[in-house]
């Protein structure tokens, strides 16, 4: 399979394989049917390992749907490893169809030529949701820790641990799959602060309108 590793989360797979299917309510203002959008794809960007992860939107909760990891060798050429992860991750859009993409923003690593790799699988990943007609939305890694932990210098660990804790994850997730499936969270909490955001405005002018 092109997109690597991955694990469904919905009912009806084997212990092994499924998660165990929890809401992650209380985050969003919107009833059924107000939410913009009805399903979230997080990618994780890596040379070696890109995770991704898919949650679904219903009744202004969060749940999983997907997550995996497509996975390269080191000693492979960077173009062999672009290829797998462009193809891997085109599988999971075609499959899935998410109807929004969350992706890390691009960051300055120490070295260089990390730095420069990084920027060509996150040139992919924008490439296979651009072909597939889906919406992009960036986040620093500061904004993606602080959307499932609650602050921006967590570590992969703490993001695993509450990434499980949120989305009701029975057994151990990639912490590349972990990380993506924060990303996708945090598009969805930063819609819901936007609704709010919205429905007050609305609401305000309401008032005024009466006076």
């Amino acid at each position: 399979m092109g997109a690597g590793r991955s694990r469904d989360c919905r009912a009806g797979l084997s212990s092994n394989n499924a998660c165990q299917k929890q809401n992650l309510r209380g985050q969003s203002p919107f009833r059924q049917g107000d939410f913009p959008i009805s399903s979230i794809l997080g990618i994780d960007p890596g040379t070696v390992a890109t995770g991704w992860g898919l949650i679904e939107i219903a009744r202004g909760a969060a749940s999983c749907v997907a997550h995996g990891t497509i996975r390269s060798s080191p000693r492979e050429r960077q173009e062999i490893r672009l290829r797998r992860i462009y193809r891997g991750l085109s599988e999971v859009i075609a499959r899935y169809q998410p109807q929004a993409v969350s992706l890390e923003k691009v960051f300055f690593a120490r070295d260089p030529q990390s730095a420069l790799k990084l920027g060509q699988v996150r040139g992919v990943a924008l490439l296979a949701a651009a072909e597939n007609q889906v919406a992009v939305y960036e986040y620093s890694s500061a904004e993606i820790k602080k959307a499932a932990v609650g602050y921006g210098n967590a570590s992969k660990e703490q993001v695993e641990n509450m990434v499980r804790a949120l989305l009701g994850l029975a057994g151990r997730v990639a912490r590349d799959a972990a990380d993506a499936l924060a990303a996708a969270l945090c598009h969805f909490h930063q819609h819901a602060f936007h609704g709010r955001v919205i429905a007050a405005l609305a609401r305000a002018q309401a008032q005024a309108s009466a006076r």
